[in-house]
């Protein structure tokens, strides 16, 4: 009775998984590091780290699933989760706010007289002179159409399940998750069929960097929705516990804004810019 919880928050065990994590971060960079270096043992430690940060992952997130299983996830603990969540998410459009601000600034000024070098690039011009670049009303377009799409889906999934329909969960989850693998699908035959490449040139640089970076948050979304469908074939998600499937349809509704802001700039005013 002296250990009795007398209040709404959640004591977490002591867990290894931070020192796990940093040790495995630690061997990332340092593989990365001596891998450039090009030191023999560098890409072996740089795998290690890898597999380290991945494994840390899995048995943490498995840990904080437990934990909810439990019932160690009061209404107060939930609260600090969701501004835990919002605060990641503003992380991430802080990401995006960079690639962004990164292409707006050299397609805006190409010819900027203090940057000799970016109009030696660029020509003067944006987009610099030799790049063809993609029709924006075709596979794009239907990228674009694919990922709207597995926003409805995924809030269909929500829905039914605050309405208790737990097939619907499921139909509406394997939906989003196709539609998630079609969208990297269509970028990847983008990708293999573009008329540039990553390195020579600012434009693939910045293209490449937001268009992919995005592509990878679609891929982390489609796992994240993956391990919700399983855990809805577990029936782990209730009425007034399903903070992980919240979780999951609040980060692909973020993708699918970001998706939107990309389209519109980088796809159809850079068409449009070179139009002109």
């Amino acid at each position: 009775m002296a250990h009795a919880k007398h209040h709404d928050y959640h004591l977490v065990n002591p867990s290894p998984w931070p020192f796990v994590g940093s040790m495995s971060a630690f061997l990332f960079a340092v593989g990365a590091i001596t891998w450039m270096h090009k030191i023999a043992w560098g890409p072996l430690v740089f795998g290690v780290g890898v597999l380290g940060i991945l494994y840390t992952m899995l048995m943490w997130w498995w840990t904080v699933i437990t934990e909810a299983e439990h019932g160690d996830h009061t209404p107060v603990v939930q609260m600090h989760h969701r501004y835990g969540m919002i605060m990641f998410i503003a992380s991430e459009v802080m990401f995006f706010v960079a690639w962004f601000w990164a292409y707006f600034d050299v397609a805006l000024f190409p010819n900027e007289a203090h940057e000799f070098a970016r109009t030696e690039l660029t020509g003067g011009v944006w987009p610099p002179k030799g790049i063809e670049t993609l029709d924006p009303w075709h596979l794009p377009l239907l990228n674009t159409l694919i990922l709207l799409t597995s926003g409805t889906t995924v809030t269909w999934a929500h829905h039914a399940l605050i309405s208790g329909d737990k097939q619907g969960v499921k139909q509406g989850l394997w939906c989003t998750i196709i539609l998630g693998l079609l969208f990297t699908t269509c970028q990847a035959y983008e990708y293999a069929h573009a008329g540039f490449d990553f390195s020579g040139h600012i434009y693939g640089a910045t293209f490449f960097m937001a268009t992919g970076f995005h592509g990878f948050h679609v891929i982390i979304g489609t796992i994240f929705l993956a391990v919700c469908l399983y855990r809805a074939y577990l029936d782990q998600f209730t009425l007034r516990h399903h903070l992980g499937f919240e979780f999951a349809a609040w980060y692909w509704h973020f993708v699918d804004v970001v998706w939107l802001f990309l389209f519109a700039c980088i796809y159809v005013w850079g068409a449009g810019a070179h139009a002109g």
